[in-house]
């Protein structure tokens, strides 16, 4: 591993200034954190070659690097093996833009070739159909994702065993739809599945925990429980602000989503304040068009009416 450093404080050098300070401490060879999540995300980044380079840009929210990356490597694609992989990972590029139609596209074309090429039980199937799955979750037709997500599902829960952590990434995603269509306790019961397989799991500075805090806290948003959402989401943001570059839009979903807890509180200058700070980031990772920003902006706008 090349040096690797913790970031300190980081303020402006004066308000005309467009430089930052920013305080590093150098890491050492016996950081068990540091180690223990580098391991993890090592194995979780299981391909090689180009393919590697691939997942880890898409780990970063690099996404127009590994779309052209993407589109490369499928230009020499020379069997239907690598072709599906490729589509399912451009996919999952367009997915992240907000570009719906078109990662739509990508993935029928891979669930094409895996239908056409493996078992109806194989765990690539069931990485697609939790794709399409997540996909119309985002387009809102819950039902559709409902199926794709138990399709998924079903294949991991006879090739995984039970504390494996990508069968719990199945059960927060159906969860996340049940949450969406208010199905409160089905959504809490998916939710903590999936926790509890996440704190045997993954050491206790990994996103996807953060990810699995954030989605039950979400849950307890919608049910009017402030208080409890918010121990949940600053957990969630503690282990993100650890473990994420400064920009990467997971923490803006941390920032935002706070932001909500606070306005359903009633306390709007807090609300104001972590909102505002996810806008930030969405504008610098994020294409323009992407509704997450709208989303947002129009979050700030109803606080604002508030104030």
């Amino acid at each position: 591993m090349h040096s690797v450093f913790r970031i300190g404080d980081i303020r402006k050098l004066d308000k005309k200034s467009p430089l930052y300070a920013v305080d590093l401490k150098l890491t050492s060879d016996d950081d068990q954190q540091l180690r223990q999540l580098t391991d993890r995300i090592r194995g979780e980044v299981n391909c090689t070659g180009w393919y590697r380079m691939g997942q880890l840009l898409l780990k970063i929210s690099q996404f127009d690097k590994a779309e052209e990356l993407y589109m490369a490597l499928l230009e020499q694609a020379s069997n239907d093996s690598d072709k599906a992989h490729i589509y399912n990972q451009l996919g999952g590029v367009k997915y992240d833009q907000g570009q719906y139609t078109e990662a739509a596209s990508f993935y029928e074309m891979s669930l094409e070739i895996y239908r056409r090429t493996l078992p109806e039980d194989h765990p690539s199937l069931a990485n697609i159909y939790s794709n399409i799955g997540g996909l119309y979750d985002n387009m809102g037709d819950y039902s559709k994702a409902v199926e794709f997500y138990k399709k998924t599902i079903k294949i991991k829960e006879k090739a995984l065993s039970p504390d494996d952590p990508d069968l719990a990434l199945s059960y927060n995603n159906i969860g996340l739809v049940y949450n969406n269509m208010g199905d409160h306790s089905k959504a809490l019961e998916f939710y903590e599945k999936a926790r509890q397989i996440y704190e045997k799991a993954l050491p206790p500075n990994h996103p996807d925990l953060a990810y699995s805090y954030n989605n039950i806290s979400a849950v307890y948003t919608k049910m009017g429980d402030y208080s409890k959402a918010l121990e949940l989401y600053e957990k969630s943001l503690k282990i993100r602000e650890k473990a994420l570059p400064p920009n990467h839009p997971d923490l803006a979903y941390s920032y935002n989503n706070i932001g909500l807890a606070y306005y359903g509180k009633g306390d709007y200058l807090k609300a104001l304040s972590f909102l505002e700070k996810a806008l930030v980031i969405f504008q610098k990772s994020l294409p323009p068009n992407h509704p997450n920003i709208k989303a947002v902006t129009n979050s700030i706008d109803n606080v604002k009416k508030k104030m």
